[in-house]
């Protein structure tokens, strides 16, 4: 049986939350390890340092939600300056080092729902940049042209990145979820460019139902395997199908089920 509505709902956010809180502890961890990493700090500085963002990164967590964040517009100025801040440890002690280009302040105001993605984008992406280690410098730009978020970032790396890497997943799942466009451009030898637009007025959230949905039996099965918290290499392992398959299924699953994230389909798996 499928969940009641309120239930779904109730799924649905705590489904959000856990995404979102995954990102930033993903980022405090990784600024964490570069405060530690970074040679010209002795123990003591790297330390007080380290206490420093992991005390920030607490105080955040028990003081702000992402329910409320949601619910308000932000300035396009004023999400892009919690970006920064969000990214500020790994720019004082990592080994990336990042251009931020600042949106003109007349841009729209940013539904939260927009400036939550967007911010987790960018954090996604700088954080798929320092695990691959190939890059030195990214640029990160936003942008409003009044109906869109358009979010650009070029690093210098090898060039070698393209839309369907593994990396490249959580961004244009993300994307996808808002109605938005995602373009990577990647020239070998001369760095990757990823272009991003994101509407400011996203499709009205509506009730999900996977017993609703026309749905097939593979289908079924895949679902089932993502609410069970299944990756898609281990979906393909069980199913006896390929990776590219899993993901392919994965891809329809979201657009049928009217999902925004994986997060979603894990609700809706354990929603019926």
């Amino acid at each position: 049986m499928d969940a009641a509505p309120a239930t779904r709902a109730l799924l649905l956010e705590h489904a959000r939350t856990v995404a979102e809180q995954a990102d930033r502890h993903a980022v405090t961890l990784e600024s964490v390890l570069a405060i530690l990493r970074a040679g010209r700090l002795d123990d003591r500085a790297a330390r007080t340092a380290a206490i420093d963002v992991a005390a920030t990164a607490l105080v955040e967590l028990r003081t702000a939600t992402d329910g409320q964040r949601a619910s308000m517009l932000e300035p396009v100025t004023g999400a892009f300056d919690r970006l920064r801040s969000d990214l500020r440890p790994l720019v004082r002690f990592g080994e990336l080092e990042m251009q931020f280009v600042e949106p003109p302040s007349s841009g729209r105001a940013l539904p939260g729902e927009v400036a939550l993605a967007a911010r987790a984008i960018v954090r996604i992406a700088v954080l798929a940049l320092v695990d691959a280690g190939d890059a030195r410098r990214v640029r990160i730009q936003w942008d409003c042209d009044g109906l869109n978020l358009l979010v650009n970032l070029r690093d210098d790396g090898a060039g070698g990145a393209s839309a369907n890497d593994d990396a490249m997943r959580p961004i244009a799942e993300r994307v996808s979820a808002l109605d938005g466009e995602l373009r990577v451009d990647a020239t070998p030898g001369w760095g990757t460019a990823l272009a991003i637009r994101i509407p400011l007025d996203p499709p009205a959230p509506h009730e999900l139902s996977a017993g609703d949905a026309e749905l097939t039996a593979r289908e079924r099965d895949v679902l089932r395997l993502v609410g069970a918290g299944r990756r898609n290499q281990d979906i393909a392992d069980e199913l006896g199908i390929s990776l590219n398959t899993a993901k392919y299924h994965v891809s329809n699953l979201l657009r049928k089920l009217g999902a925004r994230s994986r997060a979603e389909l894990v609700a809706i798996g354990h929603g019926g």
